[in-house]
């Protein structure tokens, strides 16, 4: 188990410590308005234990903040550092700008099946987790479709093919957004894909949408997963299984979404029937790639270990990661995430050399993902706390990611 030995490396405990003090709570009194133990949230604050997800969702509505906030983000330096800061406005600009006509002397732009080719360049990026490269493409795709849709004004397969790519471009704004704690970004990106996939003519494009404002709601805390809950049940309703791949992976990817909300909600009996849903649908349908939602058995594999940590279970989430056997060319963003949440269970089980090898396969796999990954600074603080010399290896990593 970690022990605190670098004030400067107390992670979202003193970050609960700071906001409580400055609410004028005692421990007991946050300990009520969370319904977490004082006991436990004092652990938690001197950096002796995990803040499991359960955790930070009830302590985050206590204290009346985002979930975001208690992770400390947005991590400025490192977004300075890999330049995406610089794309914040111009993203921001082009969604709010989505419905503007353009200008008489604009260049016209290229023809539907051009922008398509350009946004699945894009969905290339989002599969690497290349948030840099995504940032700076997406801006002048957005102001290009909006032209675009501008021009093809009357109904037909064009005009959904742009609304198709807009919903596409969206939503990567929105991993870009998600990922640094830009969550006024975030929310903005979905409201445009909320009207782009409606337009599209893909009812795959609105359960993506769903998919990703379930995943949002978790920023409100428990009330908000109990939202994103409903939004999955509603998608599963409306997108109806066709027998088509596509259709079955996308199901497959809201019962997964569907599982780790329970887990963090803390309804294991829930998750696990989320999660048996998504198995019986991988058996079907093998791995796949659809929407970039890799759905498949390892996926699957992936989401039993993750929500196995959430719930604060770390030795289940061990025992099941050791399944756990990532296929060759298996996307990078995916192949980070497993490591993360490997990571993550090796340091509260204190195998604290695995815990860092898990992070540096994240980095390997994934690295501006993993930058930015709130569980990377949590997991990175609390080695740098077990250790009363830090090695350089992980001193490094700690600079690197900014811990």
């Amino acid at each position: 188990m970690p022990y605190p030995t670098d004030d400067h490396t107390g992670g979202i405990g003193v970050r609960i410590a700071e906001l409580r003090k400055v609410r004028g709570y005692s421990l007991r009194q946050l300990g009520q308005r969370s319904h977490v133990s004082h006991g436990m949230l004092a652990m938690i604050e001197k950096g002796d234990r995990n803040a499991s997800e359960v955790i930070v969702a009830s302590v985050a509505r206590a204290l009346g903040v985002g979930v975001s906030v208690l992770r400390g983000q947005p991590y400025r330096e490192q977004l300075e550092q890999d330049q995406i800061d610089q794309m914040l406005e111009p993203m921001g600009g082009a969604l709010d700008n989505w419905d503007v006509p353009p200008d008489d002397g604009a260049l016209p732009p290229r023809s539907p099946s051009e922008l398509y080719q350009a946004t699945m360049e894009t969905r290339a990026m989002r599969e690497r987790a290349d948030l840099g490269q995504l940032a700076i493409n997406l801006p002048g795709l957005l102001e290009e479709l909006a032209h675009a849709v501008h021009l093809h004004d009357s109904p037909g397969r064009s005009r959904e093919v742009l609304h198709w790519c807009q919903a596409e471009a969206a939503r990567g704004v929105w991993r870009v957004a998600y990922r640094i704690g830009e969550m006024h970004l975030a929310r903005l990106a979905l409201s445009r894909m909320t009207l782009a996939a409606a337009a599209s003519g893909d009812p795959r494009q609105v359960a993506i949408e769903r998919w990703m404002r379930a995943q949002t709601s978790f920023e409100s805390g428990k009330p908000g997963l109990e939202i994103g809950l409903r939004l999955l049940h509603q998608a599963l309703r409306d997108l109806d299984d066709d027998g088509d791949l596509d259709t079955r992976a996308v199901r497959g990817s809201l019962y997964l979404k569907g599982s780790i909300l329970a887990s963090r909600r803390g309804d294991a009996e829930g998750a696990n029937q989320w999660l048996e849903e998504a198995q019986q649908l991988a058996r079907q349908t093998g791995e796949t790639s659809s929407y970039e939602l890799t759905f498949g058995p390892t996926n699957v594999a992936q989401h039993a270990v993750a929500a196995a940590a959430d719930r604060d279970e770390h030795g289940k989430a061990l025992e099941l990661a050791e399944d756990v056997h990532l296929p060759e060319n298996y996307p990078a963003g995916r192949a980070g995430h497993f490591y993360i949440d490997l990571a993550r269970a090796q340091v509260w089980t204190a195998q604290h050399d695995a815990a860092l090898q898990s992070l540096l396969k994240a980095k390997a796999a994934a690295p501006q993902q993993t930058r930015h990954h709130p569980q990377v600074h949590e997991t990175a603080a609390a080695l740098r706390r077990a250790r009363a010399k830090v090695p350089d290896t992980l001193r490094e990593f700690s600079l690197w990611c900014g811990v």
